[in-house]
């Protein structure tokens, strides 16, 4: 079962509001996110979600909608769209510190992270062999404030 380009947009703003605050969006602020003009509206694309598979919610709870992975061949379609692209921002030293610059490399990284604060460095040096990372391997860093 297909899902269209808007139901893809509401999955992926859902996937990220949970990201970002820990818990699901309220159909109001579906509605304000995704420039929507009605409820109803918000209310017909969460069941067409709940019906291919790819949500849940409780009926007798707010704040209910839990995404699920997609399956099958809906996993196949959405593997295409969820291409997640991260900046190659430089390398990082095992070994002798290399600054890291930003670099036009990218890497797609489809199911690995949902935030937008990652980004990929290139490993080089033989410091942290012990911990099976190796010389031109990349480590996923996420941005932490401090």
């Amino acid at each position: 079962m297909a899902i269209t380009r808007r139901q893809r947009q509401i999955y992926d703003f859902i996937s990220e509001f949970v990201q970002t605050h820990q818990y699901s969006p309220s159909y109001e602020e579906i509605k304000q996110g995704m420039g929507l003009n009605s409820l109803a509206t918000v209310h017909k694309h969460i069941s067409n979600l709940e019906k291919k598979g790819l949500l849940t919610r409780d009926y007798n709870r707010s704040r209910s909608i839990d995404l699920l992975p997609p399956k099958g061949r809906l996993k196949q379609s959405m593997s295409v769209n969820t291409a997640m692209v991260l900046p190659v921002m430089g390398r990082i030293a095992a070994g002798q510190p290399i600054e890291a610059v930003q670099n036009p490399e990218t890497i797609s990284l489809a199911d690995f992270v949902r935030s937008k604060e990652v980004f990929v460095l290139e490993v080089r040096g033989e410091s942290m062999q012990d911990e099976a990372i190796l010389d031109g391997d990349y480590v996923l860093v996420e941005k932490t404030k401090t």
